[in-house]
């Protein structure tokens, strides 16, 4: 099963030095029943862009959490066993696909590593700090902290991950 785990940058940074992502249980996001019923679609590729989205998402609330933090999203699409993954009960909407791994996992079997582009970083920056105030039912911050979700994620490899550190 492909999970998507939200990291920060230095989150990232401590996940290469240690060679896992580690912690248990470890939180991500996957294609789940109620993802499949709220997305409505039965294309895997749109279910996993959609898994994706949600653990960018969770990244933004790691930022928002972590002023020091480079206004990165940064999410690890890792392949792991089914028996892996725990359900997450009683979720609502902002914490729909969330899942749990039970386990470390190596950073060296990651499918891939997604981190926003330079020109989304002062719109991560806004949405992070309007994050609260979306939450708390403004409407001008929801719109700012969509702003964000308008920048796609760009893919990298694990042997890429220096660079991105650097």
């Amino acid at each position: 099963m492909r999970v998507y785990v939200p990291l920060t940058l230095p989150g990232l940074a401590e996940a290469h030095k240690a060679g896992e992502l580690g912690g248990a249980p470890l939180r991500a996001y996957a294609v789940t029943p109620a993802l499949r019923e709220w997305y409505v679609s039965d294309d895997i590729e749109e279910l996993e862009y959609a898994a994706l989205g949600r653990a960018a998402a969770a990244s933004l609330r790691l930022l928002a959490e972590d002023a020091g933090a480079p206004r990165k999203r940064v999410v690890v699409a890792v392949d792991v066993a089914d028996k892996a993954v725990g359900a997450v009960p009683g979720l609502d909407e902002s914490t729909l696909g969330q899942v749990t791994l039970d386990g470390p996992v190596r950073l060296t079997t990651a499918a891939a590593v997604h981190v926003d582009a330079d020109d989304a970083v002062a719109d991560v920056q806004a949405a992070a700090a309007a994050l609260a105030a979306a939450d708390a039912g403004d409407e001008d911050a929801a719109f700012t902290v969509d702003g964000a979700e308008d920048h796609e994620l760009l893919w990298f490899g694990v042997q890429e991950i220096p660079g991105l550190l650097a």
